[in-house]
């Protein structure tokens, strides 16, 4: 299902499932695609109860910087949704967190494919306007930060003053610098 991201309708109930783990510029076009383009945006917060070099933050922290960034105007419900290591367990505990949706986000395959019987599955972009597009990952993110970069850059103003002001960065160098580090290289070319 292709959802034109100039289209002014708004579907009753759209959900997706990401780690935002550090929500980033690439995400707040989509975040808000969500909101304009629903009456209530169910957002999951993926990997609620892991914490790793992947998932730095914890799900209240999440929490914390997801209500930062979007839009007052968004009727949204933020749902944890945690690891189960086992698709066909977390894709029936999706269906009874999410209930009825008419359309889900992700842009994982697998999450597409477990989700696809239920759900019509349409990729992030899909919702957002070429011009509004930012090539950017959370890895990229806990990569700078890692190295002591200028990660701020690559995130909301309010991300970056809430992670430096709980001293969330120097935690993550701290707990996961030289993992994130060392795992980055092993994917290098």
């Amino acid at each position: 299902m292709m959802m034109s991201n100039r289209s002014n309708r708004r579907l009753p109930r759209i959900g997706t499932v990401a780690r935002w783990r550090p929500i980033h510029l690439g995400h707040t076009p989509v975040l808000r695609a969500l909101c304009q383009k629903s009456e209530l945006a169910l957002i999951g917060i993926g990997s609620s109860s892991t914490y790793d070099y992947r998932n730095p933050f914890t799900l209240e922290e999440t929490e914390a910087m997801m209500r930062l960034v979007l839009p007052h105007d968004c009727n949204f419900t933020l749902i944890a949704v945690p690891d189960l290591q086992d698709g066909p367990r977390w894709r029936a505990m999706v269906r009874e967190l999410f209930g009825d949706l008419d359309i889900f986000v992700t842009d994982n395959p697998y999450v597409r494919e477990l989700l696809a019987e239920w759900y019509p599955v349409i990729k992030p972009v899909e919702l957002v306007a070429d011009e509004d597009k930012i090539p950017l990952n959370a890895t990229m993110v806990r990569q700078a930060m890692a190295r002591g970069e200028h990660w701020q850059a690559m995130v909301p103003p309010a991300i970056a003053k809430y992670i430096e002001a709980h001293g969330l960065d120097t935690r993550f160098r701290a707990e996961f610098g030289l993992e994130t580090l060392a795992i980055g290289s092993m994917t290098l070319p």
